[in-house]
C-alpha cells in the first residue's frame, strides 16, 4: 500500500511526496480509516513507529475552511521539544494548504504565545500546562474544536499532567472526536479513557514492549561510571559510524557531569539537554544534533520521547532506567523510518533488577559483549557509588537519680502578690489613725 492508496487529497499528496514519503506505515494505516469514520481511536504503537504522521494525515484531510479562525484541532503533547516538532511536521504537511498553525508551551513569557492566539488559528499544538492557562484566562475560543489528539498520554501522566488533562477534557466541547495515542496502556490510561471517552477503537501496531526489529541490541558489563566513561570515550575514538549519537543518563547531575568528562576529548562535539537547562540552550543542543554540528546529544529520559532525529545511529543507555517501559522508548529514538539502528547499554551490578525487568517486559535477552582490550578499568568511585556504612544506632541509658525532690520551691513574700482591689481609705486610717481626706483648694 501507498499513500496513494488511503484517501488522501492532493495538497496532502504533493506535501508528503516532498518529504519523499511514499509507503504508511501500520499505525499509519489502521488508524486512517478509523479516524475518517469518525469514531474516537486509542492508538498503542511504540515510539519511532510513525504515530504523528498516523493521526496528523486523517485530521489534515478532514479540517474545513472557517472564517472564525477559532482551533479546530487541538494536539496535546508532554514536552516543549514535540510542541516544536509536531508544529514542524505541521507546516511541512500543510506547505499547499491555507491553515494556520499555532504551539504553545510554559517555561516562556506567555504574552507572545497569547498575541498568537488572539490572532486566531486553525490548529493548536499545546502542553496541558500552557493550555489550562489559556482556557482559565478566557484566551483561547474552544467551541470550534471538532478533534482533539493526546499524544504520549503515558508519559503525560508520568510527568504529573493527570488533573490538567482532566480540566482540559471538561472545558472542551462534548461533541468532539477523541485520538489518544500512547505507547503502553496502564491502567490510569484505560480510566481516564473509559470516562471522557466515546467507546473508542483500539489501533495496536505492535504488542507492547516487542522490540524493534530493525534495532540491535547489546550491553557491557562494567563496574562503575569512570569505566563507563572510559568505554564510551573509547567507542567515539575507535567506531566511525558512531556519527550521531544520543546519550542517556539517569540524572541531571550525571549528565553535566559525563559532558565534563567528555567535552575535552572531543570539544564542539558534545551537547546537553536537561530539564535545569535554558529553553533556548535545550532547542539550540537539539537542532545543533540534528543537522549533525555535534556527534553526541546527552539527555535524560525527559527528552526520551520529547525529540524527533532522523538518522541516529546509536543509542547509548549510560544508565538504566528505573521504568522498563522507558527503555523501549529510548532504543526507538534509533531505527527509524525502517533504518537499522543499534542500541548499546552499560551495566553495573546495581543494575540486576532493572535488567530482568526490561528483559521480561520485550521477552528478549540482550546480548552480552566483552569488554574491550584496551578498555581501562578506573577504580575511581563517584560519591554515589562509594559504600555506605550503615551502623546501628546506639541508645544512651541516662542513669536514674535517686532522693530527688520534686522542681518547686516556695516563693518569696514579696512574690506572693495577687491582684485585688485596694481600699486606701483603710490602708491610710491603719497608717495615721484617722481617714486623711482631701481639703477644697482655696
Amino acid at each position: 500500500m501507498t499513500f496513494d492508496d488511503l484517501n488522501l487529497n492532493k495538497p496532502l499528496l504533493n506535501a508528503l511526496n516532498d518529504l519523499g514519503y511514499t509507503t504508511p506505515t501500520t499505525i499509519q494505516q489502521n488508524v486512517f480509516s478509523v479516524v475518517m469514520s469518525g469514531r474516537d481511536v486509542c492508538g498503542l504503537a511504540q515510539t519511532g513507529t510513525g504515530k504523528t504522521l498516523a493521526y496528523l494525515l486523517p485530521c489534515l484531510r478532514q479540517l474545513q475552511f472557517t472564517r472564525e479562525k477559532l482551533p479546530q484541532l487541538i494536539i496535546l503533547v508532554p514536552t516543549r521539544e514535540l510542541v516544536v516538532q509536531v508544529l514542524e511536521t505541521v507546516t511541512q504537511l500543510t506547505t499547499y494548504m491555507n491553515l494556520v498553525a499555532v504551539g504553545v508551551y510554559g517555561g516562556v513569557n506567555m504574552k507572545p504565545q497569547v498575541a498568537q492566539v488572539q490572532q486566531g488559528m486553525d490548529i493548536l499544538v499545546a502542553t496541558p500546562g500552557r493550555l489550562v492557562d489559556l482556557l482559565a484566562n478566557g484566551i483561547l475560543k474552544t467551541k470550534s474544536v471538532k478533534k482533539l489528539v493526546i499524544d504520549e498520554m503515558d508519559e503525560m501522566l508520568d510527568l504529573g499532567f493527570r488533573t490538567q488533562l482532566k480540566t482540559i477534557l471538561d472545558l472542551l466541547p462534548p461533541k468532539r472526536q477523541n485520538l489518544l495515542f500512547s505507547a503502553t496502556l496502564m491502567p490510569d490510561v484505560e480510566q481516564l479513557i473509559d470516562t471522557f471517552f466515546n467507546s473508542p477503537v483500539r489501533v495496536e501496531a505492535a504488542p507492547m514492549g516487542t522490540p524493534l526489529e530493525n534495532i540491535v541490541q547489546a550491553a557491557y558489563e562494567v563496574p562503575n561510571f569512570y569505566t563507563k566513561v572510559n568505554l564510551l570515550a573509547l567507542l567515539l575514538r575507535q567506531d566511525a559510524e558512531m556519527n550521531k549519537v544520543l546519550v542517556f543518563v539517569a540524572t541531571r547531575q550525571l549528565a553535566d557531569q559525563l559532558e565534563d568528562e567528555l567535552a575535552p576529548e572531543f570539544p564542539g562535539q558534545i551537547g546537553l539537554i536537561h530539564a535545569r537547562k535554558a529553553q533556548n540552550l535545550r532547542f539550540e543542543a537539539v537542532e545543533a544534533f540534528k543537522s549533525g554540528h555535534t556527534r553526541v546529544l546527552i539527555a535524560t529520559d525527559l527528552v526520551a520521547r520529547g525529540i524527533d532525529v532522523a538518522q541516529v545511529s546509536h543509542v547509548v543507555n549510560f544508565d538504566m532506567p528505573d521504568v522498563p517501559e522507558a527503555y523501549i522508548h529510548r532504543i526507538g529514538r534509533t531505527g527509524r523510518a525502517d533504518q537499522k539502528g543499534i542500541a548499546i547499554t552499560f551495566l553495573t551490578p546495581a543494575d540486576d533488577e532493572r535488567l530482568e525487568a526490561v528483559e521480561a517486559l520485550m521477552k528478549y535477552t540482550i546480548p552480552r559483549l566483552t569488554q574491550p582490550d584496551d578498555l581501562v578499568i578506573s577504580d575511581q568511585l563517584t560519591e554515589a557509588e562509594m559504600p555506605k556504612v550503615h551502623m546501628k544506632p546506639v541508645e544512651v541509658k541516662v542513669p536514674k537519680r535517686e532522693n530527688v525532690g520534686p522542681a518547686f520551691h516556695e516563693k518569696l513574700a514579696k512574690n506572693k502578690k495577687v491582684n485585688v482591689r485596694r481600699d486606701y481609705a483603710a490602708e491610710k486610717r491603719e497608717k495615721y489613725g484617722r481617714p486623711i481626706k482631701r481639703s477644697g483648694k482655696k
